[in-house]
């Protein structure tokens, strides 16, 4: 089992080739191509995590599509001085193909 944890924008993900994952906006055209940075691979038995070895090591993948996120609510509230105050936030996210670990 061949699969790679990359750095995605402040998280790391676990992908393998074909799976879908959806990481923050990525500044790259829907069906352009895009270079993960891999901190983990592994390759059956061995464990790759050594800065060298991972410079060897390519995650592409394809961009599907940009999308934003669940709207989130942020409410602020403070009981008998009549303060309340309301957000809203959506996150700006991008949908990947991993299309290959080589």
């Amino acid at each position: 089992m061949v699969y790679a944890v990359v750095r995605a924008g402040g998280r790391q993900e676990k992908v393998e080739v074909g799976s879908i994952v959806v990481l923050d906006r990525l500044k790259a055209e829907q069906g352009g191509k895009v270079e993960l940075t891999p901190v983990l691979f592994v390759d059956g038995d061995t464990i790759t995590h050594d800065e060298k070895a991972l410079a060897k090591v390519k995650v592409t993948a394809e961009v599907i599509g940009h999308e934003r996120g669940k709207k989130i609510v942020i409410q602020k509230f403070k009981n008998k001085t009549g303060y309340k105050k309301r957000q809203g936030h959506r996150s700006e996210l991008t949908r990947v193909k991993i299309t290959g670990i080589k």
